[in-house]
This record gives C-alpha cells, sequence and structure tokens, in this order.
C-alpha cells in the first residue's frame, strides 16, 4: 500500500455562499452545531448521509460522539462527492446547483493535528466514507498509514475498492479554526472574485486561486 505523503493537505468542500460567514465567525462548524444554531447555511450535501452521521455512525475512538459532532475533510481535492454535486442527479440530494458555485478550503494535515492535540480538541481519521457503517476510526498519527492512499490520490474510481478507500475523512470535533485554511480553490475567475470578496475583512485571508483540475 503506498505511504501516505509527506505533507498531506486536507479539504472541506463549501458553498462560496458560506464563506462570508465562515470567515466572519473565525471557524467551519459541524453539521451538529449548523443544525442547532439553525443558521442560513447552505447545505450541499446528502440528506439520507446527513442523518446517519448525525444519529447513528459512532466515532469509536472518542465514545459518546458522532460523525456529525465533526467538522469533516477529505484527504484529495475532486473528491467522490463533489462528482456528485457536479452531476446533480442522485435521488437523495436537496442541492441541485452543481460544481461551479463549491470552493476547497485547504488546510495542511500535519498543523491540524498540532492544534488540535495543543487545544485539547478530539480529531480522527476514517478509512472510508465516516457516514457509513463500515468505517473504522483512529486518533493517532500512525494511524495514517491505515488509509489506502493510492485510492486516495486516484483520479479513476470506478473501482469499488478504490471508490471506497478515497473518502477517507479527517474529522475534527464541533469545529475548525479558520485560521488553518491556508488556500482557497475555485472552479473560475468569477468564483474566484466571488470568494476573495467573502473573506476581505476578514483578519486571515487565504490566497485564492483558481484549480481547474480540483473539478470535474
Amino acid at each position: 500500500m503506498k505511504a501516505p505523503p509527506k505533507n498531506p493537505k486536507i479539504y472541506h468542500i463549501t458553498h462560496v455562499g458560506n464563506l462570508s460567514a465562515i470567515a466572519k465567525g473565525g471557524r467551519l462548524f459541524s453539521d451538529a452545531r449548523i443544525l442547532a444554531a439553525g443558521s442560513g447555511h447552505k447545505v450541499v450535501g446528502m440528506s439520507d448521509i446527513k442523518r446517519r452521521r448525525l444519529q447513528e455512525i459512532d466515532v469509536t475512538c472518542h465514545p459518546g460522539t458522532r460523525v456529525g459532532d465533526y467538522v469533516p475533510l477529505y484527504f484529495c481535492p475532486r473528491s467522490i462527492m463533489l462528482y456528485i454535486l457536479h452531476m446533480a442527479n442522485h435521488p437523495n440530494l436537496t442541492y441541485r446547483g452543481g460544481q461551479r458555485p463549491i470552493v476547497h478550503l485547504q488546510a495542511d494535515l500535519h498543523a491540524a493535528i498540532h492544534w488540535a492535540d495543543g487545544n485539547g480538541r478530539r480529531w480522527a481519521v476514517s478509512d472510508r466514507n465516516a457516514g457509513t457503517y463500515l468505517a473504522e476510526f483512529y486518533d493517532h498519527p500512525s494511524d495514517l498509514d491505515r488509509l489506502d492512499w493510492q485510492a486516495i490520490t486516484a483520479t479513476d474510481f470506478r473501482d469499488p475498492v478504490v471508490k471506497e478507500g478515497k473518502q477517507a475523512e479527517f474529522l475534527m470535533h464541533d469545529s475548525f479554526p479558520w485560521e488553518l485554511i491556508e488556500y482557497i480553490g475555485v472552479i473560475d475567475p468569477q468564483r474566484q472574485a466571488q470568494a476573495q470578496q467573502a473573506i476581505h475583512l476578514a483578519g486571515h485571508k487565504p490566497l485564492v486561486n483558481v484549480e481547474r483540475g480540483w473539478y470535474y
């Protein structure tokens, strides 16, 4: 199995319409926190998976918590979830706006773990989509070897084994600091300008660039 990269990055995808509130609030919130707040957050996930993450799937390495209590990040851009948003034809998908309004928020994995450990914040990794019943959860950096990095970096995910491994996640409990977002990738110059405008008043302003290769 392919070894983890030396400096792995992690990616959270969200609607560009959420970016201003995220930057202003200084953090990304878990689905549980967003639901409790009843905010105007634009939800782009799948309703049945979100329900399982909130109500059914336990993060076994942190007893008493569920996946929906964590902010999820993938280990790659151009995720399978983004493909589902792009196709916009899944029956359990309520969002039908396609991939163009979606932005990638990139952070450094080791920096995120260091911050979490230094601030008493629980974190975990899953070896596949954390919203599935078969997901295994780990909470030590040495466990990164358990992930299928060849699948994570694959661009062709028709093989079921690749599809499963590519959806591995990094999870941070409750919220993820905006200050850890080091870069924002968008699909085109229009979204770049929109994202730059959304964060222009923030104290922390990550570089925003067009990353067409991160999209379908």
